[in-house]
């Protein structure tokens, strides 16, 4: 069985969407079920940190569920990287941290780019997608 991506979302430290991206998922989202999730997801972050009793938790970083998994990348600026994929699929903490990199080269240090604003970037956009598949590919061969 091929480890498949549904979804991939970037929040701003204030817990807007700044990024969405549907990889073909059964249960697609509209635009408003979208920025529920994100703004949702934001908060329950939040409230674990707050709520954990292990000191300095960075909140949630995966939340397993019958049918899919949520895997969680905070950066230092608060800014929130997170895939939904199937159960089980391994490695998303290394592909998210790739994902990072790239938002780092490709977003942040575009001159064009406004902070905490939503992306649109296309060699952000190409990267990913070539990160994506080099991640598909990965997992099948294991």
């Amino acid at each position: 069985m091929a480890a498949a991506i549904y979804s991939l979302f970037i929040i701003n430290k204030s817990g807007g969407l700044i990024f969405y991206k549907d990889y073909g998922s059964a249960g697609r989202m509209d635009t408003n079920d979208s920025l529920r999730l994100a703004s949702l997801w934001h908060s329950m972050h939040a409230i674990s940190q707050q709520l954990s009793p292990v000191l300095g938790c960075q909140g949630i970083e995966l939340l397993e569920a019958d049918t899919f998994d949520l895997h969680c990348f905070q950066s230092l600026t608060g800014t929130k990287f997170f895939v939904v994929c199937e159960p089980g699929t391994q490695h998303m903490d290394a592909l998210l941290k790739i994902i990072y990199e790239l938002y780092t080269d490709y977003v942040l240090k575009n001159p064009f780019y406004e902070m905490e604003m939503p992306i649109r970037c296309e060699l952000f956009d190409i990267n990913l997608i070539q990160a994506i598949q080099k991640d598909r590919v990965a997992l099948l061969g294991r």
